[in-house]
C-alpha cells in the first residue's frame, strides 16, 4: 500500500503551515544575515578610512623627526616635540588634500609682509630656512591663509603656533552651530532628515542664537571684498561653525572658504551637461553654458544668501512673536540674493544691515545674550 507523507486529511494543513513557517524563517534569517553583513562592511570601510587618515602618533613622529634634523621649525615645535605639552586630541576630519594656491590677491605686497611676520615664529626679525619651509607648506592650505589674513577679526580662531605643516589654533568650546555629538557608528544609521529635526532641539536660547547669528553675518562681511580680495564660502554647514562660552561665533573649519580668483580658475572650462556639474564643495555653484558645454566662472549665490539659508530654521524656531513675521521676510529676501542681480552689492549691504539691526534691537537688553 502506498504511503503518504501526510497521511490523513487532518494532517495536510499542519504540514503546509510547517513548510510555510520554515520558508518564512529562512527568508528572515537570510535578510538578517544580509543586513549584518552590509552593516559590518560599511563600519569596516568607515573605520579603515578613519584610522588611515587620523594617525596622530604617526604624524607627530614625522613632524618631530623633521624638526630635530632642522628641516622645519616653528613656535609650536618645542611644545610638541620637546616638552610634549602639546598633544593630539580628537580627530575632527578625515578629508585629505585640502590645498589651494595663493592666487592673485589685492594688496599682494602687504599680504607678503603679513605672511613673513607670521613665518618669523621666534620673532628674531629673521625667517630661518626651517621657518620658511613650514610657512610655505602651510600656505597651501586655505584655512591657514585665511587665519593669517583675518587674524585680527573676532570670529576667526586665533593662530597659536605652527610646526611644519601642523598649525595650532585656539580651542572652541562648542564645535557645531547646533545639535548633539554622536559616535560616528550611530551617525551611519540616522536618516539625514530626522537628524536635522533632532539637531534643532539641541540649541541655545533664542537670544543667544540671535547673537551667534549676528556673528555669522559679521564674518560674511569680513570675507566679502576685503583688502586681500573676495573669499567664497563653499560649505556653509552647521558643523563648520561653533561658538565660545560667551556665545560669540567662531569658525571651526574654514578649509572650504576659498579665494574667488582660485575658484574661477578651478571651475571655468570644466565640461558639463547641466548646472549640477558646476559645483565646488557643496555650496559654490556656477551655471553650465549649453552652447559650449563648459562651466561659467561666475558663482550664482553670494555668501550672505547661503548664510541666511543656514540660519532660517535656526532663527525662526522660537523667535519672539512680535518679530517673527519681519524676520522671516528678511531671511527669505536674503536667500533670494543672486550675484548676477543689478546693484547686488548695495542690496547685499542693505539686507545684511537690516538683519543685524533687527536682531540687535531684540536682544540688546536681555541677560541671555
Amino acid at each position: 500500500m502506498a504511503r503518504s507523507l501526510c497521511p490523513g486529511a487532518w494532517l495536510r494543513k499542519p504540514c503546509y503551515l510547517q513548510a510555510r513557517f520554515s520558508y518564512v524563517r529562512m527568508k528572515y534569517l537570510f535578510f538578517s544575515w544580509l543586513v549584518v553583513f552590509v552593516g559590518s562592511w560599511i563600519i569596516y570601510v568607515q573605520y579603515s578610512t578613519y584610522t588611515e587618515l587620523c594617525r596622530g602618533k604617526d604624524c607627530k613622529k614625522i613632524i618631530c623627526d623633521k624638526y630635530k634634523t632642522g628641516v622645519i621649525d616653528g613656535p609650536a615645535c618645542n611644545s610638541l616635540c620637546v616638552t610634549e605639552t602639546l598633544y593630539f586630541g580628537k580627530c575632527l576630519s578625515t578629508k585629505p588634500n585640502n590645498q589651494a594656491k595663493l592666487g592673485d590677491q589685492g594688496n599682494l605686497s602687504e599680504l607678503v609682509n603679513l605672511i613673513l611676520t607670521v613665518a618669523d615664529g621666534d620673532k628674531d626679525g629673521q625667517v630661518s630656512l626651517g621657518e620658511a619651509k613650514s610657512a610655505w607648506a602651510l600656505l597651501q592650505l586655505n584655512e591657514f591663509l585665511l587665519m593669517v589674513i583675518l587674524q585680527d577679526k573676532e570670529h576667526t580662531p586665533k593662530l597659536m603656533g605652527f610646526c611644519g605643516d601642523l598649525y595650532v589654533m585656539e580651542s572652541v568650546e562648542y564645535t557645531s552651530l547646533y545639535g548633539i555629538s554622536l559616535p560616528w557608528v550611530i551617525e551611519l544609521f540616522i536618516p539625514s532628515g530626522f537628524r536635522r529635526s533632532m539637531d534643532q532641539l539641541f540649541t541655545p536660547s533664542w537670544p543667544r542664537k540671535a547673537k551667534i547669528a549676528i556673528g555669522l553675518l559679521e564674518f560674511v562681511e569680513d570675507v566679502f571684498h576685503g583688502p586681500y580680495g573676495n573669499f567664497l564660502m563653499c560649505d556653509t554647514s552647521a558643523k563648520n561653525l561653533g561658538y565660545n562660552d560667551k556665545y560669540d561665533l567662531k569658525m571651526v573649519d574654514m578649509r572650504k572658504i576659498v579665494p574667488e580668483t582660485n575658484l574661477k580658475e578651478l571651475i571655468k572650462d570644466r565640461h558639463c551637461e547641466s548646472d549640477l556639474d558646476c559645483v565646488y564643495g557643496t555650496d559654490c555653484r556656477t551655471s553650465c553654458d549649453q552652447s559650449t558645454m563648459k562651466c561659467t566662472s561666475e558663482v550664482i549665490q553670494p555668501n550672505l544668501a547661503k548664510a541666511c539659508q543656514l540660519l532660517k530654521d535656526y532663527l525662526l524656531r522660537g523667535a519672539p512673536v512680535e518679530i517673527h513675521e519681519e524676520l522671516e521676510k528678511q531671511l527669505y529676501s536674503c536667500i533670494a540674493l543672486k550675484v548676477t542681480a543689478n546693484q547686488m552689492e548695495m542690496e547685499h549691504s542693505l539686507i545684511l544691515n537690516n538683519l543685524k539691526t533687527l536682531l540687535w534691537k531684540k536682544i540688546s537688553y536681555t541677560n541671555d545674550s
